[in-house]
């Protein structure tokens, strides 16, 4: 059990990021620690699912408290995401992760995730607006089929978030915000950090079971992450939002080039 200050400097930059945009650590945290550290994707991936799970309990109690929670739409997601997770771990606890082939399909997978996260952070106002006269211009969709809709939705978030630990935050929200845009953003966004906690520990628990987490590393970016996200949080009212999101995109974009490139 060595502790290795680097891991903590990183969660503290992530956690503050998190607090200040919203946007989810593990778009941030995995491709960090596969790049910067030399992580291996599966543990990346692995430890960071249990970071999220306990850094996002805090923001579930919050949420919870304030009322901005639609559990209709938790239970919905979750209806999808938790099979499509088990799913996940068995087809992973099958295979050898640390194959060239299973290392290359999690590195682009969260690739790909990162360019659809920029594009969303920078294009997500102009996107929902065509997605609404694109859905406007025909008969709004019945509240069965919104339902199905919805645990589609979780079952592609459940092997997204299993496979990478990105999704639930930018790509996840956006397509809610289609789904149902007479709701409030914030219970939108309350009842997907909500989700993402079982989600996230479902699938943490899974890589812990089969032997991917990194324990030392996992505490290390706590001790960082969490006055980093109570400090961004404090900034946030003092910053430029939109210019931090455009920043964070192209970083974002940056480092999806380098996980594609190889």
């Amino acid at each position: 059990m060595t502790f290795e200050p680097l891991y903590s400097l990183s969660g503290l930059f992530v956690g503050a990021l998190v607090g200040i945009t919203g946007v989810g650590g593990g778009s941030l945290m995995t491709p960090l620690l596969v790049l910067l550290f030399g992580v291996h994707p599966a543990t990346a991936v692995g430890t960071d699912l249990l970071y999220a799970a306990i850094t996002k309990t805090a923001g579930t109690a919050v949420h919870g408290v304030h009322g901005r929670v639609s559990w209709k739409i938790v239970g919905s997601l979750a209806a999808g995401s938790v099979p499509a997770a088990l799913l996940m771990l068995w087809l992973l606890a099958g295979v050898d992760r640390k194959s060239i082939g299973v290392t290359n399909t999690i590195t682009s997978a969260l690739g790909w995730l990162l360019v659809m996260t920029a594009i969303m952070l920078i294009f997500r106002g102009p996107i929902l607006e065509l997605a609404r006269r694109a859905i406007g211009e025909r008969m709004p969709p019945g509240p069965a089929t919104i339902l199905a809709l919805t645990v589609i939705l979780g079952f592609c978030l459940g092997v997204l978030v299993t496979l990478t630990s990105v999704g639930a935050g930018a790509l996840g929200v956006t397509i809610l915000l289609v789904l149902y845009p007479r709701l409030d953003v914030r219970e939108i966004v309350g009842s997907d950090i909500v989700h993402a906690v079982p989600l996230t520990l479902i699938g943490g628990t899974g890589y812990w079971l089969i032997g991917e987490i990194d324990w030392p590393m996992l505490f290390a970016l706590l001790v960082g992450s969490i006055p980093g996200i109570i400090l961004g949080s404090l900034l946030a009212p003092k910053l430029h939002e939109r210019t931090i999101r455009i920043v964070l995109a192209v970083t974002l974009g940056v480092v999806a080039w380098k996980l594609l490139a190889g």
